[in-house]
């Protein structure tokens, strides 16, 4: 008889059959999140759990089952886990890390350029019908090549996202907790401070992991020392950035505009948030390929497997437990 594993959303074809060759496979198949009796019932039927990073798996789900195996998360983040209750279980945590590097760091500049350039306002305009003709002072954008790139946090992804600004002939200002030598001997990278770098950037964008120092980490006064031409971009977590402040930010021009992938109560943004012309706001799909999500889900399989076949997973978030075993 093969073990089980309850998915709680469906994963891309590659994924979804590599997971049935060693499971039986209960798999949720409509196209929303499940409620928390939902997914309970799903965890008390299944050895193993994969979830993703909108579902909130709390002690009391990881408790409704005293068999359970263990649990892999669909996602790089794993804030929605109480990863804490899992260890106290000696249950094995697992995510997906470094596979959407590239993809994230490529939506970032996505969203730096349609935010610049006004790419979502003029193709709504012109979609309504509303162009008659090329003028001198239509819809003018700002220019990214020879600005200055200021980046919170240089971990896989920001890293990334400076490698790209070599092209463009950017400053580059970075901040974080660590020094990055490569970053300065080969992008000529500076690290300062982030009060700094909010002052001196035309273009402001966060890739910090979402933690109680991170939360709220850009707010009302560190959008007031921005420079009123800069853009600020996130692709992070959206409670790094407090989104009533950044609401008022935009309305009143404190900044030029902002270009958002994640909000602070997702799925739902600030009232008002949408109703601004300078924002650019995508649905959190900044790993969302084709080739970024298959390897996503071939990742969690693995994880899962290796927790049913009693190994060491591929990402385990918590190793300490297999040290207790």
């Amino acid at each position: 008889m093969k073990p089980k594993i309850f998915v709680t959303r469906k994963l891309p074809k590659p994924a979804m059959d590599r997971l049935a060759e060693v499971f039986e496979v209960m798999v949720n198949l409509e196209d929303r999140v499940l409620t928390k009796s939902e997914i309970i019932e799903g965890v008390k039927w299944c050895d193993v759990l994969l979830c993703l990073l909108t579902d909130t798996i709390d002690a009391e789900i990881i408790d409704s089952n005293p068999d359970l195996k263990g649990i892999s998360n669909y996602a790089v983040g794993y804030n929605n886990i109480d990863v804490d209750a899992a260890t106290k279980r000696g249950l094995p945590v697992c995510n997906t890390p470094g596979v959407l590097t590239e993809t994230t760091a490529d939506m970032t500049w996505a969203l730096m350029f349609a935010i610049a350039r006004r790419i979502v306002e003029t193709d709504k305009y012109n979609r309504a019908g509303k162009f008659r003709g090329w003028g001198p002072m239509f819809f003018l954008g700002n220019d990214i090549s020879g600005k200055t790139l200021g980046i919170v946090g240089v971990g896989r992804i920001g890293t990334a996202v400076a490698k790209r600004a070599i092209g463009f002939n950017m400053k580059i200002l970075y901040s974080d907790n660590h020094k990055h030598k490569e970053l300065e001997f080969n992008l000529n990278a500076e690290k300062v401070g982030i009060e700094t770098l909010l002052r001196e950037s035309d273009f402001v964008t966060i890739h910090v992991p979402l933690m109680p120092s991170t939360t709220h980490l850009i707010s009302e006064k560190e959008l007031k020392l921005m420079k009123k031409i800069a853009y600020l971009i996130n692709t992070s977590r959206g409670p790094v950035v407090d989104e009533h402040a950044l609401l008022l930010a935009l309305q009143e021009k404190w900044i030029a505009g902002a270009a958002l992938d994640v909000y602070e109560f997702e799925p739902e943004m600030v009232e008002g948030l949408s109703g601004c012309e300078n924002a650019v706001l995508t649905p959190h799909t900044a790993s969302a390929t084709v080739e970024t999500r298959t390897k996503m889900g071939l990742i969690a399989a693995e994880n899962a497997i290796a927790i049913i076949e009693n190994r060491r997973p591929p990402e385990i978030i918590n190793p300490d437990v297999l040290e207790v075993k």
